[in-house]
């Protein structure tokens, strides 16, 4: 605690206050005492007119007055009174006070205008607030709550601040965006006329008309990719489970391809079979004179494209609920003479409710959310992830039409999310118990095992081709026209030469790569880390709020990544917080856009350890943070390795959540090959998604590799 509050005025003194526009930290250290761009918090109240900033410092002093204190409750009142006041008064002033002076102009008309106003929290700003959020968990457990550990209610304190600053209140700001009229002004009719649009609801289809309104569109294309997804994905996990074939290795690599490879890759490959230029367009033109057209974009080549890339995530979730039920069962329904279509029907298939429920729920959201696929593949077909990228960044410029969209997209993916839980909430699935289960698995009746044949094995079939062509098409010239095989398009992208100055990274891709690279590297160990804190605390502490605060970390689950990204440009444009334009914007949107992943891996492994072995050490008089370091952690390692792999990988290849926040400056792999597609060179982009999908393979081996397995001390078979 002393340790906190010494930060906190260090931070005060020496760090500049104010977010850093045109000079690094080192640069501005030595102007904290000088010009107020570069202040420290003390200079910015003493000399430059800015007193609301003495609040804060009132806080740490008194905050670090109960430290003088012995510990019990009357410092657990200091320090929650002082952390509170400089919290309140440090955020309250933030908010109400930006560039030009009061953000309000009630309290413009009540205090007068203000000689200086004031950029967003910099350094200096977030080192105080996080001191102060400290101490206020201290306080709250020298009070007696969390069982007086300092540690766990600093942790759970500090972890709901961050929910919600960087995940409930950009996503509310970008929802009430939309309240406000073109002119700033609150207006709940604005909302209503952005929202009440014939192109939005329009029903035009149903009565003959080209298209519907986008709304329509985006439920409609959702739940076809959902159903068809889940469908496919549990004859894929049913054929391999229970289909007799050596086929678990397989389908387990083809389930990773669509995770470490970008989202728009399977359309690219779609591109060079079907697109105007594509071997099937070329080949009816041969054999039946039929002129190449653009049949392919539209709705059937988008929901094509999504079945391709989110069919082996429900085969994954499908492949584990078919391994986990149990054979006890079905051998019960044999022994009562229950044929095997009868059993399946009856027995196996109501046990796959749960996977089949979360199967659906993942391929709804993700096709709402998917951006790369509908930009490529959609031509007229409109959906809510473009129409909100266009409202953005279009001609239009509407960012209030945007938050309307946003709050669509949101609303539906939040009531799938809320049907599942309640139809699965009070039904008991459990399967595996303590009891040991030797019983062999049922094998798949006939007309099932036919139906996995018949319609998994032509599409997995079909799912190779297309990888294959989408990877074949950055060997080639010119698809379509030239199919000479060349090198030209990774040499244009990833081109190295040797200069006068040394190695030269010539190629047109490689800042691209190198940025994208660096903000997931730092955005991966952040997102573990929290994420598997969080888990702990949710499995290993009891606290009034629980529930809300397992919502909150698993809201970005529940919410497109577009509507992330959204919020993000509205809640960090303008100060308290000002990040648009940075890349520690890009690297926050990653972290919790990620963050579920950590926890849910977490969760899942505390579900496995013993609460005695936390118990065991705690007796020993180690404190919560070595118990947490040197007993828990090197059993988590494979929620470790696969929060680390999933929240690396997916940053790399993300699009949705992260194509409103690039800049010139901050250029990712995902948009610059984006912006190679929209001019048509699809050799360069295909290479380039070539090139990731390699780079990728390594960081996975060479995670598992430094963070290596448990050791449970378990005794090796017998020779």
């Amino acid at each position: 605690m002393a340790a906190w509050a010494l930060l906190g005025f260090a931070a005060y003194a020496v760090l500049p206050w104010y977010f850093l526009q045109q000079h690094s930290l080192l640069a501005a250290l030595a102007g904290v005492w000088g010009e107020d761009t570069t202040a420290s918090g003390l200079v910015q109240a003493a000399r430059h007119g800015r007193p609301w900033l003495w609040v804060g410092l009132a806080g740490l002093l008194l905050a670090s007055s109960g430290l003088l204190l012995p510990a019990g409750r009357g410092q657990g009142r200091l320090l929650v009174g002082g952390a509170s006041l400089g919290l309140i008064g440090l955020l309250a002033s933030g908010f109400a006070i930006g560039a030009p002076g009061w953000s309000f102009e009630s309290l413009e008309a009540l205090f007068g205008p203000l000689e200086h106003g004031q950029f967003g929290m910099g350094w200096g700003g977030f080192v105080v607030l996080a001191s102060l959020v400290a101490l206020l968990g201290s306080g709250i457990a020298r009070l007696g709550y969390f069982r007086s550990d300092v540690f766990v209610a600093s942790s759970v304190v500090g972890c709901v601040a961050l929910l919600a600053l960087f995940v409930v209140y950009p996503v509310l700001r970008s929802l009430v965006t939309g309240l406000y009229d073109d002119m700033g002004e609150f207006s709940p009719a604005a909302l209503w006329q952005r929202l009440g649009t014939e192109r939005i609801w329009g029903l035009g289809c149903v009565g003959g008309a080209i298209r519907c309104g986008v709304a329509w569109n985006t439920l409609y294309l959702a739940l076809l990719t959902a159903a068809g997804t889940t469908f496919m994905g549990t004859l894929m996990a049913l054929w391999a489970e229970r289909g007799g074939t050596r086929l678990a290795r397989p389908l387990n690599a083809l389930a990773m391809l669509p995770i470490i490879t970008p989202p728009f890759v399977v359309g690219l490959g779609l591109i060079l079979l079907f697109g105007r230029a594509g071997l099937y367009n070329q080949f009816m033109e041969w054999a039946f004179g039929v002129p190449p057209s653009r049949w392919f974009y539209g709705v059937f080549g988008v929901w094509l494209a999504q079945m391709f890339a989110f069919t082996p995530i429900a085969f994954m979730i499908m492949r584990g609920v078919v391994q986990g039920v149990s054979p006890s069962l079905e051998e019960a329904a044999q022994t009562l003479r229950a044929n095997r279509v009868r059993t399946f029907l009856t027995v196996t298939l109501p046990l796959l409710k749960p996977g089949l429920a979360n199967a659906f729920l993942v391929g709804f959201i993700e096709s709402m959310a998917d951006f790369g696929n509908p930009i490529i593949l959609g031509g007229q077909y409109a959906v809510l992830s473009t129409e909100i990228f266009f409202a953005i960044v279009g001609a239009s410029l509407d960012p209030g039409m945007a938050a309307a969209l946003a709050l669509i997209l949101t609303v539906f993916a939040l009531a799938v999310f809320f049907l599942q839980r309640a139809l699965l909430g009070k039904t008991s699935f459990t399967t595996v118990t303590g009891k040991g289960d030797a019983g062999m698995a049922m094998p798949l009746p006939r007309s099932v095992r036919w139906m996995c044949l018949g319609v998994a094995g032509p599409w997995l079939l079909f799912t190779v081709t297309v990888y294959l062509f989408a990877f074949a098409g950055g060997f080639v010239r010119t698809w379509g026209r030239d199919y000479t095989l060349t090198l030209d398009h990774f040499r244009g992208a990833f081109d190295l030469q040797w200069g006068e100055h040394g190695l030269v990274w010539a190629g047109t891709a490689w800042n691209s790569l190198f940025t994208t690279a660096s903000l997931a590297a730092m955005a991966a160990p952040v997102c573990a880390f929290l994420g598997l804190l969080i888990a702990w605390l949710l499995a290993r502490t009891e606290f009034r709020g629980k529930s809300a605060f397992e919502f909150a970390a698993l809201l970005t689950f529940a919410i497109p990544g577009t509507v992330l990204g959204v919020s993000y440009i509205m809640a960090f444009n303008v100060p308290p917080v000002e990040l648009t334009g940075t890349g520690l914007i890009i690297v926050l949107c990653f972290v919790f856009r990620n963050l579920p992943v950590g926890v849910r891996a977490g969760t899942a492994a505390f579900k496995q350890l013993d609460r005695s072995l936390d118990e065991a050490s705690l007796m020993l008089r180690a404190s919560t943070l070595t118990t947490l370091r040197r007993v828990v952690l090197p059993l988590l390692k494979p929620a470790l390795t696969a929060a680390l792999i999933y929240s690396f990988v997916r940053s790399m290849t993300t699009v949705s959540a992260v194509i409103f926040l690039v800049s010139a400056k901050y250029e990712l792999s995902t948009t610059y090959i984006i912006g190679r597609v929209g001019n048509g060179d699809y050799g360069v982009a295909l290479a380039y998604c070539t090139v990731l999908i390699v780079f990728m393979s390594l960081i996975t081996a060479l995670v598992q590799r430094l963070v290596g397995e448990r050791k449970l001390g378990r005794r090796a078979r017998a020779a």
